[in-house]
């Protein structure tokens, strides 16, 4: 049987989704937060952040506590589970089902966020936040001066490397590709710096942790081992840092029978944060976007908010 009914229930305890629930409870309505892993969403994996406005410098799990302490101060109930889908309810509203049961609600705000897709070779997570990086605007400022790798050549890759390329001695493109597949204005621009190198063909193979030896266990990010296509050789990489820019996956395909996804699988939605279903919003990094930062996806978890309540009004 299902659960007790919320006014909103959101999937998802990243930025957008605490923003909303806090906004909800302002409101005077009953929340309740389903997160399947990590509160706080991908800004967990940022150990530094100095672009959220009014904190010169925070960690990512600092300001992931502080908006989870904040929504819990004000009455918002959070379940750790996985939301497997959502119904309509027989009386109105909708059932969202989870990996341990289900839950009624008269509205509900997905902010399921989207994962970069890594490159899934060993000790990856360990290097995240020191050596490993998934955005440059959020981290190159801390390989000012210095040798950085991104990894792709779609447009998000080749944007990232201009980004780097006005702050880092050195970027190198590494495509797995013998050409690059961004738009034609993106490759001339990053082939006309002189500072921009591409290596064509070549895969991430490990990650290099110590330049002198051949184990690769140390705890120093030196750099990357590459997998050459053309003859199958390998190729030491030095580097201080690398981007990885091979994608986005949004995790939205439990939500399919009640909102629009995209080509990509994003939930189709502007900055109403409204979907195509009356009662379902979408918001933050799962949706239909342009820029995926922080500040926009508390920008989204109170405008879904905000769409909620006077939906529920």
């Amino acid at each position: 049987m299902p659960c007790e009914m919320h006014d909103i229930i959101i999937i998802g305890a990243g930025p957008a989704g605490l923003t909303a629930a806090i906004y909800a409870r302002r409101a005077e309505k009953s929340v309740l937060i389903i997160e399947k892993e990590t509160f706080g969403g991908q800004m967990t994996f940022s150990p530094k952040i100095e672009n959220y406005p009014g904190m010169i410098s925070v960690s990512g799990t600092e300001l992931a506590d502080k908006m989870v302490e904040q929504a819990l101060s004000m009455g918002a109930e959070i379940e750790l589970d996985e939301a497997t889908g959502i119904a309509y309810a027989p009386d109105g509203g909708f059932i969202v089902k989870c990996a341990s049961g289900e839950h009624e609600a008269r509205a509900v705000i997905i902010a399921a966020g989207a994962k970069h897709r890594q490159l899934g070779v060993p000790r990856e997570d360990d290097f995240v936040g020191r050596g490993i990086s998934y955005c440059a605007v959020c981290d190159g400022a801390f390989y000012a001066g210095r040798s950085v790798a991104v990894i792709g050549g779609g447009n998000s890759a080749l944007q990232e490397a201009l980004s780097l390329s006005d702050l880092c001695a050195h970027v190198t493109i590494v495509q797995n590709l013998n050409f690059l597949t961004g738009e034609e204005s993106l490759r001339a621009a990053v082939t006309s710096r002189d500072n921009v190198e591409v290596i064509y063909g070549a895969t991430v193979a490990g990650i290099i942790t110590d330049e002198d030896s051949d184990d690769y266990r140390g705890d120093e990010f030196r750099g990357l081992l590459l997998n050459m296509s053309a003859d199958g050789t390998e190729r030491r990489l030095s580097c201080d840092g690398a981007f990885v820019a091979i994608g986005l996956s949004p995790e939205n395909t439990p939500f399919e029978s009640v909102t629009s996804l995209d080509e990509a699988g994003y939930i189709m939605s502007d900055e109403t944060c409204y979907s195509e279903t009356s009662g379902i919003f979408a918001a933050g990094d799962c949706r239909t976007k342009g820029v995926r930062q922080i500040a926009t996806a508390v920008a989204d978890g109170a405008a879904a908010a905000l769409g909620a309540v006077k939906f529920l009004n």
